[in-house]
Formats: structure tokens, sequence, C-alpha cells
């Protein structure tokens, strides 16, 4: 297993960007915050979240695609890797999330922006958000209309969770890194 320290270095390698340090660091606190819902280990589910886009800003025309070389750099697990490229199945690989972590993280990539997105908008930020606010911004598709709502509903459903449920842990999680991300 790869440490905490490892990723975070290869992350900082290949991205400077905080906008994109700070959607790994939400990633990787939802990934935490399901993985003890499932008695699972969260620092693997953690660290996949929060690698899950290590080749974004650096390779985007490659992303989760150059991802197997770089995490290379660092000896992450071949099941590891699997699950970084899964998070862009039917978008840009044909890699599909096969066990539940992977389902989860194929949801969450998207969700963490809408949430975040909706904490900007709100003067209290995370600050008592519900789902009922969340879902609510999700109806308006001008609003943060880069998020697939689409991968969203698709990852819930392979992962036999409801929307709601998504939403309910995803806000969870970002309340508990607020000050981390900048909400």
């Amino acid at each position: 297993m790869i440490t905490r320290q490892q990723a975070e270095e290869l992350f900082r390698k290949y991205n400077k960007s905080e906008s994109l340090y700070h959607h790994a660091l939400c990633v990787e606190a939802v990934m935490r915050e399901f993985a003890k819902e499932y008695g699972e280990d969260e620092d693997y589910w953690g660290t996949v979240g929060f690698l899950h886009d290590i080749d974004w800003e650096m390779f985007p025309e490659e992303h989760c695609r150059k991802a197997p070389q770089l995490l290379a750099e660092i000896g992450t697990p071949d099941d590891m890797i699997h699950a970084v490229c899964s998070h862009g199945w039917n978008l840009v690989t044909d890699v599909a999330p096969e066990r539940q972590m992977e389902k989860i993280l194929y949801a969450v990539d998207e969700l963490t922006g809408l949430v975040y997105a909706t904490a900007l908008m709100r003067p209290e930020k995370m600050n008592g958000m519900s789902v009922k606010s969340v879902k609510k911004k999700w109806s308006s598709k001008s609003f943060a209309a880069g998020v697939n709502r689409e991968v969203i509903e698709k990852g819930a459903e392979l992962a036999g969770v409801t929307k709601e449920h998504l939403i309910e842990v995803t806000i969870r999680a970002l309340s508990s890194i607020a000050p981390q991300i900048g909400l």
C-alpha cells in the first residue's frame, strides 16, 4: 500500500492547481466517509479518491489513460490503478467500475463539484447544508453546468444507493474538511 505522503508528493508533482487539489481532497474525504460506512479500509478508499485525477492537469487529452504510468512511479498496486482509471468509464476510457469502491468513486467525482458549487453560493457555505438545497441546485441545468448529472445518477444506480444518500454522505464529508477546501 502506498502512503498518503507518497500520494501527496506524486499529486503535487503533476498538478499545481489549488482548485484541483481541493477537488482531490473533496473526493478523498467522501471516499473515506463511504469506506467507513461500508466497514472498508478508509486509507485505501481515500487514497484512490485523492489520486483519481492524477493525470488531469498535465495530460487532459490522455485523462485516465496516462494515470497508470504516473501511478507506477510510486508502486501503486494494479487494483488501485484500475479504480483510478474506472472513474472515467464511458467518458474517456472503457475501464468499467467493478467493485463497490469504484462505483462510488464514479458517482461522487462529479457530485463533489455540485456540492462544492452549492456551498460557494451560500453565505454559510457548508454549515447547515441539506440534501434538499443540493437537489434544488441539481434541477437548475445552468447551475454548475459542467457537472455531469447523468454520471452521478448512473453511479448511484451501479452502486445500489440513492442519489439522496450520495448527496447526504458528500455533504457530511465536505463539511468535515470545509476549512481545508476554502468553505
